[in-house]
């Protein structure tokens, strides 16, 4: 949550402050068009679930964003609600926000309370008429709503019926920038320092009246306008401070770079993919065995149809070039100095916002004849996770990677081409027994479950020669230090 933080930083001024989030391809991945016409139908406002060329357009819209025909369709709108019921399209609206809910980005909801937590109201600001995103706006927590509105005029039995017409301006760039200035005065908000968050370059009115601009899954164009005025860029999709092109981000990169045959020295067996969850909130835990667990981590859940999310040390974040990586790749920093609150409360958001989230209990690979131990000990961070957010643990054994980098190597042996060792990762079933109430013996639970995955070898206990401790020494330590 830190990146977010950033953005939202208390401001100390007179006025109140309000953050406007617009609604398709900025808190939704794409347009709610779709959904809001299948409830229309649904309720029998619309004769026809879609318009012709409705996916085309779709296509076009969420791949470029806004365009002034789309809008010229969607000003028009209006007339195609003339003589209905407003009560009917208000039930459409709340089927409709039932579904669209689903469909809200990440990490959007998550923002929307950030700001309400800081005293600042939330407002959604939306072209797409009031009637149809009311229901949704409530849902999510919304404030207040400003929205096109349709005009509406009871018939000569007293039952509401909208007009064809609009009632006020059309919601929508300089119109959208008007309706906001009317609703701050209303409310005695201060746009000169308040937030807007969108992703069409038609916002940039309204963005560039308000203090805190943000660009969320910008078009090509705002993009443009965004990097030259130096606004954040968010993706709403993904943890704060994660790139995206086209929709996709490095991680799909690093997938697509990094098969198995990019390790020659290495050969993978992998197994249990199947319990790794394809959708939702997971924290997977693994035992620390060498550097080049990173990567088969990575394969592992790559192969699982889903992207790691990892934490790592202040340190690696503070190098060059490697602190780059990590931040693209949606890794979380722990600043053991600074203690490990920050740290936990972002693992925290990203569980609550879906994300598949790696931790090593260990903490860092054991040093000694602690490495050769076959009882593994855990800090209690898993634990404390899966307490939180009641995402499932899921155990991961490894095993081998430190004959391919072991410990006491600054880099991974690349010369075992002909005969690569085995490195095995074995995944098993959620871990259950957890109480949610003692993280010492929960953390014990979890450490005896990765070590069910591991090779029976693991369990029996032996005496390690001189060279094998030698390799779980770092180059830079002397083995003298360690007991």
């Amino acid at each position: 949550m830190r990146p977010y933080r950033t953005i939202c930083a208390i401001v100390h001024v007179m006025g109140a402050q309000a953050a406007f989030f617009d609604l398709d391809r900025t808190l939704l991945g794409g347009s709610s068009t779709p959904a809001i016409n299948e409830a229309l139908f649904e309720v029998g406002v619309s004769s026809r679930r879609s318009i012709p060329g409705q996916g085309l357009m779709m296509g076009f819209y969420n791949l470029l964003g806004e365009t002034v025909p789309s809008m010229v369709l969607a000003r028009a709108a209006a007339l195609t609600a003339r003589n209905k019921q407003v009560e009917h399209v208000r039930q459409a609206a709340e089927l409709a926000a039932e579904r669209l809910s689903r469909d809200v980005l990440p990490y959007a909801r998550s923002l929307i309370e950030l700001h309400k937590a800081e005293g600042r109201m939330v407002v959604l600001a939306t072209t797409t008429p009031e009637v149809l995103v009311t229901p949704l706006a409530e849902r999510l927590g919304f404030d207040a709503v400003v929205a096109t509105k349709w005009a509406i005029s009871a018939d000569r039995h007293g039952v509401d019926r909208f007009t064809g017409g609009v009632d006020g301006g059309f919601v929508w760039s300089v119109g959208k920038l008007k309706a906001a200035r009317q609703w701050a005065a209303a409310n005695s908000v201060d746009l000169s320092t308040s937030w807007a968050y969108s992703d069409s370059v038609y916002d940039i009115p309204l963005m560039e009246s308000v203090g805190h601009p943000v660009a969320v899954n910008p078009d090509l164009r705002l993009l443009a306008a965004a990097t030259l005025q130096r606004w954040p860029i968010l993706h709403l999709d993904a943890p704060a401070g994660v790139p995206k092109l086209l929709g996709a981000e490095p991680l799909d990169l690093v997938k697509l770079l990094t098969p198995r045959t990019a390790f020659p020295y290495a050969r993978f067996d992998l197994g249990g993919l199947e319990h790794i969850p394809r959708r939702g909130p997971a924290i997977v835990v693994a035992n620390h065995r060498s550097y080049f667990d990173v990567v088969v981590l990575a394969r592992t859940v790559f192969e699982a149809g889903r992207h790691p999310r990892g934490m790592a040390k202040k340190e690696l974040f503070d190098a060059p070039v490697i602190g780059s990586l990590f931040r693209a790749a949606g890794a979380i920093c722990v600043d053991r100095a600074a203690g490990a609150d920050q740290a936990f409360e972002e693992a925290e958001q990203a569980l609550r916002a879906g994300e598949l989230l790696i931790v090593t209990p260990q903490g860092t690979i054991p040093r000694g004849e602690a490495f050769f131990d076959p009882k593994l000990r855990g800090k209690t961070g898993a634990a404390r996770l899966a307490a939180a957010t009641g995402a499932p643990v899921i155990p991961l054994g490894l095993w081998g990677t430190e004959h391919v980098w072991p410990r006491s190597s600054r880099l991974p042996n690349v010369t075992q081409v002909l005969h690569p060792p085995t490195v095995r990762a074995r995944v098993g079933p959620p871990v259950t027994g957890l109480t949610g109430e003692d993280m010492v013996a929960d953390t014990e639970t979890i450490m005896s479950a990765i070590a069910a995955q591991l090779p029976p070898e693991a369990a029996i206990p032996r005496i390690p020669t001189a060279e094998e401790l030698a390799r779980t020494i770092p180059a830079n330590v002397d083995p003298a230090s360690v007991e």
